[in-house]
């Protein structure tokens, strides 16, 4: 049978790959074909699919299958990675009276059909952007299918300014069929062929990533000390020219952006993290004062409470960037912590987007995982 759709690649992938036969990832494929199918007919307009659901429920490798399939103009990219181009972007576009829209035609004018994987909103700048810029987006045709852990009304759920990112929801439910993916299995936990990635340190030991190193860059010249990633530098345990081994703190606990980590995956292919802490720590209340400015906006009025952040909160955000980046370039991320896995981040803030990070980490324990 030819892999021309996502229903095909779906039904094959269940007949000949052996996957488990999914109601809720079978509504799915129902309604990326309605769409495959309207795409290649010339239909206008043209609902486009919001994918939904907990981790590992076969979300992205959905979505994958029909950008794959695809014969019309199309990009598949990472939300954040989308996210820092429209950044650039707007930038760029200073002095026009409405550069979104504007860029919203470049877009249109290049592809038909955008695939975000991860749909995920936390930052002020990007909800203010979102708002308008799905309008636009939809209103210039082109067609997004995306994926997320959360439905479009709970996305920026406890936001600042939420009701600037309000039409940007309103927008995502007119022009894109919601489904939920929610079946009872997390298809990560069926791993095939394991390889250790991830250690437990033993305090009488060396660390085990000295090993994996010296294996990775078997007749490569290294370097200890400070290494650039773009325009800045870290640094390293040791390096060589496409391997990098870190510390925990000299990666999440600096400044780094997830730009930072893009260039960081750019150019190696694999990174060893060692000295990785216990993640959870007891959560402290944080405050904003009046009139101060909140990223992109302007806080109207009245004091108003943050999140309850740890002390651990901001590195473990950079470690979820981190993971996020690996994972959706294949890079292979070899990491020795002070707990278990499970027991990293158990509590806190950030339990809930912390829940992918650990499916994920689960799944870069396989064989198949990257090539390094």
């Amino acid at each position: 049978m030819p892999i021309d759709s996502p229903l095909s690649a779906w039904q094959d992938a269940v007949a000949n790959q052996g996957f488990v036969q999914d109601e809720a990832q079978e509504q799915a494929v129902w309604a990326l074909q309605t769409c495959h199918d309207a795409l290649h007919q010339g239909r206008s307009p043209i609902t486009g699919v919001y994918l939904w659901g907990p981790v590992g429920r076969g979300k992205t490798w959905l979505m994958d299958q029909f950008y794959q399939t695809l014969r019309v103009p199309a990009r598949r990219q990472h939300f954040h990675h989308f996210m820092a181009w429209v950044h650039q972007r707007s930038f760029q576009l200073t002095g026009i009276a409405d550069p979104l829209k504007a860029l919203a035609k470049e877009l249109s004018a290049e592809v038909r059909v955008l695939c975000f994987d991860e749909l995920f909103v936390n930052d002020i700048g990007d909800a203010i952007i979102l708002g308008r810029l799905f309008q636009v987006m939809f209103e210039q045709g082109v067609v997004i299918v995306s994926t997320s852990n959360l439905p479009p009304e709970q996305l920026y759920a406890d936001g600042f300014n939420r009701d600037r990112f309000i039409p940007a929801i309103t927008a995502i439910q007119k022009h894109m069929q919601v489904i939920a993916v929610q079946g009872a299995e997390d298809h990560r936990l069926h791993p095939g062929t394991l390889q250790q990635r991830y250690w437990v340190a033993k305090a009488d030991q060396s660390s085990a990533l000295a090993s994996v190193f010296d294996t990775l860059t078997e007749g490569q010249p290294t370097v200890s000390g400070s290494v650039p990633i773009g325009y800045r530098s870290i640094n390293v345990q040791q390096a060589s020219e496409n391997v990098l081994w870190c510390r925990y703190a000299e990666l999440c606990e600096q400044p780094f952006s997830a730009m930072d980590f893009m260039a960081l995956c750019d150019r190696n292919r694999a990174i060893l993290l060692s000295e990785v802490p216990a993640l959870s720590a007891r959560q402290r209340p944080g405050r904003i004062a009046r009139g101060t400015e909140d990223a992109a906006a302007q806080v109207v009025a009245g004091d108003r409470v943050l999140p309850q952040l740890s002390v651990h909160d901001d590195g473990v955000r950079r470690f979820i960037a981190l993971v996020d980046e690996c994972y959706d370039r294949k890079v292979p991320l070899y990491i020795e912590a002070q707990v278990p896995m499970d027991a990293l981040y158990t509590e806190g803030y950030l339990e809930f987007p912390f829940r992918r990070t650990l499916s994920r980490l689960q799944e870069m324990q396989l064989q198949r995982f990257g090539g390094a």
